[in-house]
């Protein structure tokens, strides 16, 4: 018999919504299967716990070759937030949340948010530019201490 997964930590490191949402779903099929869930916001995926910048997440349509549109042309004005409003009229229909409901949800779950302290200082952030669900900001040998025994997910 396979091994079971106790616990995962997973790194979101983009600030776009192809680079949040992945993460956001996997936490919550952890937490939904009763599996400890971290989530470890790093670099631009720190936007997703920003006050003043979660709820405005949106899809990156410049080189993004899943999108299969010419570099120019996701370059366009209003090519992003046409997509962005396309992708969120999907997502509604799927019953998927939009990211801050999202994330009060996973945090709801007991899932821990947190920001990576060396994102947060070379950008002067504070705690207090993070959403109340964020758990703390640490360093990156306090996510490895928070991950010890578990599985570390990169999205």
């Amino acid at each position: 018999m396979a091994d079971t997964i106790e616990k995962v930590s997973i790194i979101v490191s983009k600030g776009s919504l192809e680079g949040v949402y992945p993460a956001l779903i996997m936490a919550n099929g952890a937490r939904a299967e009763g599996i400890e869930a971290n989530l470890f916001f790093t670099f631009f995926g720190l936007d997703a716990i920003r006050k003043g910048r979660h709820e405005h997440i949106k899809l990156a349509t410049v080189g993004n070759p899943g999108l299969h549109l010419a570099t120019w042309a996701g370059g366009l004005p209003g090519v992003s937030n046409l997509m962005t409003h396309y992708l969120a009229g999907k997502m509604e229909k799927l019953d998927i949340p939009p990211i801050p409901e999202f994330v009060e949800m996973i945090a709801d779950t007991g899932a821990g948010l947190y920001a990576c302290q060396a994102s947060v200082d070379l950008f002067g952030l504070t705690k207090d530019d993070f959403i109340d669900q964020v758990d703390g900001i640490i360093t990156v040998g306090e996510f490895y201490e928070l991950a010890a025994g578990g599985q570390i997910i990169y999205t």
